[in-house]
C-alpha cells in the first residue's frame, strides 16, 4: 500500500471517530496524522536532534548491556513475592511522601485497596491515599498507557478523570494516541510498572496498581462469605477470572461480571522490588524524560501540566543525556523541590568526578530521611524504548542483559515469565534471541559434561478469555511458545536433540495451578434468604454500594452483578473453557441511596443465618501449603453434593518477569520474554539487574558455594512457595504485617536458617531435584484426574480435545469419584507446581500458518 492509500485509510478512520468532535478538530487530527506518515523520522533529522542522538549513543555504548544507565553501587534492594506484600509496601511508601510521587503504569485502578480486607482499610484505597497526600502539598505525576479501547478494558480515561478530580496537585497523562496524531501508535503499549517517591525510593517489577493483582502466597480462588460480608477480600472488579471473562466497564468498579458463588477467581503470581540508593536517579530520569516527551507532544501549551527537570546536571554527570531543547529546562511549581533535591544529591555524592558512591560513613547524610541507608547491591537500570515511546533511538538493553547473563551462567538459570516467545535460531518471524542463547549455553554444558539446569515457569494458558481452538490470539501465543520450546523444526528441544543430547536433562518447563472450595452451600444460602427476606444478590448489590462510600468520589447509580444460576450450561464452541452467560444473568440494579442504607441491607441478610458458619473455611487453598490442619479436617454446612459442586481448580497466572542466574544475579522488571517487550521498538519496558555483594555460604551441586543474598533468598522463597514449603498467608482477622511487607530500610525476613530453606538451598542437588520433579508430577496427575484441566498430554489433536474437555462449569469437578476420594487426592497436592504438558496438540501440525501474511502477528508475539 502506498503512502497516499495509507493516508486515505487513516483519514476515513478519523472521520468515523469524529462524531463528537468539531469539523475543525477532525481536520487538525487528519493533518497531524499525514504529517507523521510523511516524515516518521521528524524527531531525529535536525542537526541538534542528530547531535543529541549521537551523545545518547555514546553514553549507552559506554555502559554494560548498552543501557542508558551505568552500574550503581551501594543500593538497598528488597524483593516482594505476590501482590499482598508489595501493595502493603506501596501504601507505606506513598504515605511517607513529602514532595512528589511518580507513577508509570500499564493499568492503574484508582479504587484498588492496598491493604486488606477492604472493610477494615477504607482509608488505604489508592485514590483516597493519593488525595490525602495531594492535600498535604505532595505533587503526584501519573503516566498511564492509553489503551486501544476495542481490545482492552483498562479505561485509562476513567483513571485520568478519577485521579485528576481528587486535587489540582494530581496530574495524569495518557499515551499514546492511536489515531489522528503526528505520533499515531497502533500496536504498542507503555508497559512499565514504576513508582518513585520523593526521588529517593523507587519500585520496579511486574505488578501494576490495578484490579486483579493483589494476592497472597496462598492464592485463594474463593471469596464467598455468606454470613459475614465484611470478610470480603476481593471486592467488585477485583474478583476476576481472565480465563472465563475479561473485565467489563472497569470504571464501574464495584460491579462484577462473574458470580462469586459459582466461578473461582484466577490467582495472580508476581514479583516486584523496591530500592533506595543512587539507582533511583536513573528511574527519575526515565520518568522525567517520558513525562516531558508526552507533554511536548500532547500538552505543550497547557500550563496545567508542569515541565519536569532532569535529575543531575549535564556539566557534571557524564551519564546525563544533556538534551539541549530549551523547554526541557523549564520547570514549574513543585518541580523546584525536585531540582533542589537532585542538586543536593549531586553535591553530596560528587557525581561526575568519580561516578561512584563515597566510602564515608555519612552516606546520604543530610535532610534526606534515608540519609544513613547504605546498601550492598550493585544495580543497573535497563529499558526497552524507542522513538514512539520515548523520543529516542532504539534501546534494547533488557534483551542484551538477558542474552549476556544466560551466556555467562555457570550452574543454573531460573526463569518466571508471563510469556516465552523467542527464536532459537534464524527461522521464523521472531526477532529476539534469548532462546538461542539458552541453546548455546546448554550445548556448551552438555559437551563439557557439566551439570547445568534451566527451570522455566510460565502460565498454563495465556490469561485471555476464550477457547484455545476458537480464539486466534490464544492459539497464536501458544503456538509461538511451542515453536520456541519443542516443535516447529527450530525449537530449543529440537536443537538440543539434533546435537545428540536429551533436552530434559538440561531444561524443563512448569506451570502453577491451585484448588479451592467456595463456601456457597445452596441450601444454607436459601435458608438465609428465606429468613431475612433479602436475597444474596441484593446483599451483594448493597455491599457494592458500601465500597463507594459517601465521600464524594466517583459515583455511578447502577451496579452490574452476575446472578448465580443452578447450571448455566456451556457454549458448545467453548467446550468448558468459558461459561455461557446470557444477558439475563448479569443484571443491572440500582444501589441503595446511602452507605448506611446499604449496610442495613447487608446486616438484614446476615441476620437470617440460622447458625454461625465460623467453623467453615471461606477458602481452603491454604492446605496446599504448610497449614496446621489437613483438608480432610474441613467442615461443611450443606449436603455432600453441594460440597462436591463447590470444589474448583484454576491455573495460577504467572505474571512475573524474572530471571535468576547462579543465585548471584537477578534481572526483574516489566519485560516479558517476547518480541513486544524485548526488541526495543515495541512495548516500552524497564528492569533492574541486581548483584548483591552480601554473600552467604551454601552449596551448589553439593560443593561449597558463595551465593548472593538477594538472589539466593528470592529464589529459595519462590521455590518454597511453589513446593508448598511456606506457611499460609491469609487476611482472616486482618493482615499480619511482617518485614517482608515493609519498604526499605526495613530488612527482609531472614529465613536462611529454616529447615524448609535448607531443602531448596542447593538447586542442583539430587534430593532437591527429586522433590521438585515429583511434586510437579503428582500435582499434575491429581488435577488431571479430578478436574480434567487443559492443557494436558492426554490430548494430542483437536479430535481428542473435543472428546476430553468436560462439559461442566469452568473449573469444577469433572470426574465420577466420590467426594471422600476427591478430598484424599487433593490432600496430596503440595504448592502450585505442575508439569508443563508439552505434548498437548503436538500431532496437530502448524496451528498457525507462519508462512503466510499475518498482519496481526506482532500484537501476539
Amino acid at each position: 500500500m502506498g503512502l497516499l492509500d495509507t493516508v486515505k485509510d487513516q483519514a476515513k478512520a478519523i472521520a468515523k471517530s469524529a462524531n463528537k468532535n468539531s469539523l475543525e478538530g477532525t481536520f487538525r487530527r487528519a493533518r497531524d496524522e499525514v504529517q507523521g506518515l510523511w516524515n516518521p523520522n521528524h524527531r531525529h533529522d535536525e542537526a541538534h536532534e542528530i547531535e543529541a542522538d549521537e551523545r545518547r549513543a555514546r553514553i549507552c555504548d559506554s555502559h554494560r548491556f548498552k543501557s542508558f544507565a551505568p552500574e550503581r553501587q551501594n543500593n538497598t534492594v528488597k524483593w516482594y513475592i505476590d501482590g499482598a506484600d508489595y501493595f502493603y509496601a506501596v501504601s507505606e511508601l506513598i504515605d511517607s511522601a513529602t514532595e512528589c510521587i511518580f507513577i508509570l503504569d500499564w493499568w492503574l485502578s484508582p479504587e484498588i485497596y492496598l491493604r486488606r480486607p477492604p472493610a477494615d482499610n477504607e482509608e488505604w484505597r489508592l485514590d483516597r491515599l493519593l488525595k490525602r497526600k495531594a492535600e498535604q502539598g505532595v505533587k503526584v505525576y501519573v503516566i498511564v498507557y492509553k489503551e486501544v479501547t476495542q481490545t482492552s478494558a483498562n479505561s485509562s480515561r476513567h483513571t485520568k478523570n478519577a485521579l485528576q478530580e481528587l486535587h489540582p496537585n494530581v496530574l495524569v497523562q495518557r499515551h499514546p494516541d492511536h489515531i489522528g496524531a503526528v505520533d499515531t501508535v497502533k500496536l504498542w503499549s507503555h508497559h512499565e510498572k514504576l513508582l518513585v517517591v520523593d526521588c529517593n525510593r523507587a519500585c520496579i517489577g511486574g505488578l501494576d496498581l490495578c484490579f486483579g493483582r493483589w494476592d497472597t502466597h496462598s492464592h485463594p480462588l474463593a471469596d464467598a462469605h455468606p454470613t459475614d460480608f465484611s470478610r470480603t477480600v476481593f471486592p467488585g472488579q477485583d474478583y476476576n477470572n481472565g480465563r472465563v471473562m475479561d473485565y467489563v466497564k472497569v470504571d464501574n468498579y464495584s460491579s462484577n461480571q462473574i458470580s462469586i458463588l459459582e466461578t473461582g477467581r484466577m490467582p495472580w503470581h508476581d514479583v516486584h522490588m523496591s530500592f533506595v540508593g543512587s539507582a533511583v536517579e536513573d528511574c527519575v530520569q526515565h520518568f522525567v524524560e517520558r513525562w516531558n516527551e508526552i507533554k511536548k507532544r500532547k500538552n505543550r501549551d497547557n500550563e496545567k501540566y508542569d515541565w519536569l527537570e532532569f535529575p543531575g546536571d549535564p556539566s557534571t554527570n557524564p551519564s546525563h543525556p544533556g538534551d539541549p531543547r530549551q523547554h526541557l529546562k523549564n520547570y514549574a511549581g513543585g518541580t523546584q523541590k525536585l531540582r533542589a533535591r537532585w542538586d543536593d544529591f549531586k553535591e553530596r555524592h560528587d557525581i561526575g568526578r568519580h561516578n561512584r558512591m563515597p566510602e564515608a560513613e555519612n552516606y546520604m547524610d543530610g535532610p534526606n530521611p534515608y540519609a544513613n541507608v547504605r546498601g550492598t547491591c550493585n544495580v543497573q537500570v535497563l529499558r526497552s524504548v524507542s522513538d514512539w515511546s520515548h523520543g529516542v533511538l532504539v534501546e534494547r538493553s533488557i534483551q542484551n542483559a538477558y542474552i549476556q547473563m544466560i551466556r555467562e551462567a555457570n550452574h543454573f538459570i531460573y526463569i518466571e515469565n508471563q510469556f516465552f516467545i523467542s527464536n532459537a535460531g534464524d527461522k521464523g518471524p521472531i526477532e529476539n534471541r534469548i532462546a538461542e542463547a539458552l541453546v548455546e549455553r546448554i550445548l556448551s554444558a552438555a559437551r563439557s559434561g557439566q551439570k547445568f539446569k534451566v527451570f522455566v515457569v510460565i502460565p498454563e494458558v495465556p490469561g485471555f478469555a476464550g477457547d484455545i481452538k476458537q480464539q486466534d490470539g490464544l492459539k497464536t501465543i501458544m503456538a509461538a511458545q511451542w515453536r520456541t520450546i519443542n516443535r516447529g523444526g527450530g525449537s530449543i528441544y529440537e536443537k538440543i536433540r539434533d546435537a545428540g543430547y536429551e533436552p530434559l536433562d538440561y531444561i524443563r518447563f512448569y506451570h502453577l495451578r491451585g484448588y479451592d472450595r467456595i463456601n456457597a452451600p445452596a441450601s444454607f444460602i436459601t435458608e438465609i434468604e428465606r429468613n431475612s427476606g433479602v436475597t444474596f444478590f441484593d446483599a451483594q448489590v448493597a455491599k457494592a454500594r458500601t465500597l463507594i462510600g459517601d465521600d464524594g468520589f466517583w459515583f455511578e447509580n447502577f451496579c452490574q452483578i452476575k446472578r448465580p444460576s443452578a447450571f448455566s450450561g456451556l457454549d458448545d464452541a467453548n467446550l468448558g473453557m468459558t461459561e455461557k452467560q446470557s444477558t439475563e444473568e448479569v443484571q443491572v440494579s440500582q444501589y441503595p441511596p446511602t452507605t448506611q442504607a446499604a449496610r442495613e441491607v447487608v446486616q438484614r441478610y446476615e441476620s437470617g443465618a440460622p447458625r454461625t458458619d465460623v467453623m467453615v473455611a471461606d477458602s481452603i487453598a491454604q492446605h496446599r501449603l504448610q497449614d496446621r490442619t489437613s483438608l480432610l479436617d474441613e467442615r461443611w454446612m450443606g449436603n455432600e453434593q453441594e460440597e462436591r459442586d463447590c470444589y474448583i481448580s484454576e491455573l495460577i497466572y504467572i505474571h512475573s518477569k524474572l530471571m535468576i542466574v547462579d543465585d548471584r544475579r537477578v534481572i526483574m522488571g516489566s519485560a516479558n520474554i517476547n518480541d513486544r517487550s524485548q526488541k526495543g521498538n515495541g512495548d516500552s519496558e524497564i528492569a533492574l539487574v541486581v548483584e548483591d555483594t552480601d554473600m552467604i555460604e551454601t552449596t551448589m551441586e553439593g560443593k561449597p558455594y558463595m551465593a548472593a543474598r538477594f538472589a539466593a533468598t528470592l529464589r529459595r522463597k519462590l521455590f518454597r512457595e511453589h513446593l508448598g514449603l511456606i506457611y499460609p498467608q491469609t487476611c482472616v482477622g486482618g493482615e499480619r504485617v511482617t518485614n517482608s511487607m515493609r519498604a526499605p530500610p526495613h530488612p527482609q525476613e531472614d529465613e536462611t536458617r529454616l529447615q524448609e530453606d535448607y531443602i531448596v538451598a542447593d538447586p542442583l542437588s539430587e534430593d532437591f531435584l527429586g522433590l521438585w520433579y515429583a511434586t510437579a508430577r503428582v500435582n499434575r496427575e491429581v488435577y488431571s484426574q479430578i478436574f480434567k484441566s487443559v492443557p494436558t498430554d492426554n490430548v494430542r489433536n483437536w479430535d481428542q480435545y473435543k472428546r476430553y474437555v468436560p462439559k461442566v462449569k469452568a473449573g469444577h469437578v469433572a470426574c465420577d469419584l466420590p467426594l471422600a476420594q476427591i478430598k484424599e487426592r487433593l490432600a496430596k497436592v503440595r504448592g502450585g507446581l505442575v508439569e508443563a504438558p508439552l505434548n498437548f496438540l503436538i500431532e496437530q501440525k502448524e496451528l498457525v500458518d507462519w508462512s503466510g501474511p499475518m498482519p496481526s502477528l506482532p500484537i501476539f508475539i
